[in-house]
């Protein structure tokens, strides 16, 4: 949450001329409500189940960059299909970077309930391990630019197998 995954992709997307997809956006389209409603009506269990189901179905799909939920690698099942089917690219930044990225929190329905800061440290801890699992490229997000992650990224890519 916050790492820049939609913003990364998209720019990679166009560099590398494939369509950009992102989980939660095409998750909202099928759905007809945004992912804030999805949890207040059916809790995280339920946008869970949904997104495992998108999910499935995205990466299915041939030439595309696609961004996933910062808690997609939460199910032992998505984290399968995402190794077993694409190159792996983790954004890493720091809990205190992801909430100055974050604050406001509106979109964000883990945000919602305490401390932010508090929320971050927690969820980074869970995730980063899962992150670190299945990552092809792990791409410190701190300091560079989108155009200069990108970049990196560009070439990481090429140099690999």
């Amino acid at each position: 949450m916050g790492a820049g995954k939609s913003t990364v992709g998209r720019m990679l997307s166009r560099k590398l001329n494939r369509r950009f997809i992102d989980s939660d956006h095409a998750l909202e389209e099928r759905c007809g409500v945004k992912i804030p409603t999805i949890f207040e009506m059916e809790g995280e269990a339920g946008f869970r189940k949904r997104e495992a189901q998108i999910i499935e179905e995205l990466t299915q799909k041939k030439d595309v960059i696609l961004a996933t939920g910062g808690g997609s690698v939460l199910l032992l099942e998505n984290r399968q299909v995402l190794k077993g089917r694409g190159t792996v690219i983790y954004l890493h930044a720091d809990p205190i970077e992801l909430w100055h990225r974050t604050k406001g929190g509106e979109g964000r329905p883990l945000l919602q309930n305490g401390d932010p800061k508090t929320i971050l440290g927690n969820l980074y801890a869970l995730r980063d391990p899962l992150y670190r699992e299945i990552a092809d490229h792990i791409i410190e997000t701190g300091k560079p630019s989108v155009t200069q992650l990108v970049n990196t990224l560009l070439m990481q890519l090429e140099l690999a197998p």
